[in-house]
This record gives structure tokens, C-alpha cells and sequence, in this order.
């Protein structure tokens, strides 16, 4: 388990910059890594519309789009009529 938080510590590190994410990394073990730590800024119990999920991760980088679109097909999160809730842990991917 600490080699995995050191690895995670590690990624989040040479992909952030300053606080601002410098590129979306390709590799899924990567991805799911910084997809992880931008979500650990969003509440459970709040719900969000598209537009402050767009505004939270442009605070990280330019492509909101993408990064949503992550988000969900992670199971990060869920959409329902533009309304965007964070998922309980267990329901993310896994990373191997």
C-alpha cells in the first residue's frame, strides 16, 4: 500500500506543475492516478452542474471536456441532466 501512495505521490508530481496538470498522461495507470487526486478535491455529498465540474477542473487544465468525460467513464462520477455526483470509491477502476 505505501509503494502504491509513494508511485501515485510520484506521478502527481511530474504531471503537475505549479498546480496546473501539463498533459493528460496516455497510460491508463497514469490516467487513473491523476483523475484520482483531481477528484479527492470534489465532495461526495455535493451534487454539480457541468458548468462548476468545468470550472474546478479548468483550476487544472485547459481541456475541461476530456477530464469530465474521464470522470465518468471511470466511474469516478455520474451525469444525469448535466448534474454530476461523485461515486463511492469501490465503484472507480481499479488501478492494477
Amino acid at each position: 500500500m505505501e509503494n502504491k501512495q509513494n508511485e501515485k505521490e510520484k506521478i502527481v508530481r511530474n504531471y503537475l506543475k505549479g498546480g496546473k496538470l501539463t498533459v493528460i498522461p496516455s497510460q491508463l495507470k497514469k490516467k487513473l492516478y491523476i483523475l484520482e487526486y483531481l477528484a479527492e478535491g470534489l465532495s461526495a455529498e455535493v451534487k454539480y452542474h457541468e458548468k462548476e465540474i468545468n470550472e474546478y477542473i479548468k483550476k487544472y487544465h485547459e481541456d475541461f471536456a476530456t477530464i469530465r468525460r474521464e470522470f465518468i467513464v471511470q466511474g469516478i462520477m455520474t451525469r444525469e441532466n448535466n448534474i454530476y455526483q461523485l461515486n463511492s470509491r469501490d465503484k472507480w477502476r481499479r488501478i492494477s
